[in-house]
């Protein structure tokens, strides 16, 4: 089930007694009934549109309410594509990782570190190996200090039940 939004209120929608009434070339007209609102609103063939619900008393606007809905959602699209999602990509490593693979790893870590993505270190940690965390930690520390990419720790070493982990963001 899809989890909706507030929806907006329309004349007799509309709850409160009194609002602040704002007409379609954005005027403010004062405080008035929503009735005596809502007839002002029709008389010109328009729509008394709940702005700001919140404030006391709320903000109502005299306007088309088509035309509101398709600028809103206009506004909302314009929102959502100046977001930059941000990936944050991972590489596990292991104490018993050989040197070859550590740095293969390594360069991949500075290749996703060049892109601008953050980057999740982890090190896995499986049986009796767990007991030496302080092995653990040092090795991957090691590994963060060997990445030539300038980066910036955004979360210190943390453990997690199947060992270590940390991210770190290009800087």
């Amino acid at each position: 089930m899809q989890k909706r939004g507030p929806r907006t209120k329309i004349n007799e929608y509309i709850l409160a007694r009194e609002a602040r009434i704002i007409s379609e070339d954005g005027k403010q007209l004062g405080i008035m009934g929503i009735q005596e609102a809502v007839i002002l609103a029709k008389s010109k063939g328009l729509d008394l549109i709940e702005v700001s619900p919140k404030a006391v008393p709320p903000v109502c606007k005299i306007g088309d309410f088509g035309k509101f809905q398709y600028q809103k959602s206009k506004e909302e699209r314009q929102n959502k594509s100046k977001q930059r999602k941000v990936d944050i990509k991972g590489v596990r490593i292991s104490v018993r990782t050989d040197e070859h693979d550590l740095d293969f790893k390594k360069n991949q870590v500075e290749k996703f570190l060049k892109k601008g993505h953050k980057v999740k270190i982890e090190i896995s940690m499986h049986g009796r190996e767990k007991a030496y965390g302080d092995l653990a930690r040092a090795s991957l520390s090691d590994f963060i200090k060997n990445i030539s990419v300038p980066n910036r720790i955004e979360q210190e070493i943390k453990r997690y039940p199947g060992g270590f982990n940390m991210i770190i963001t290009p800087a």
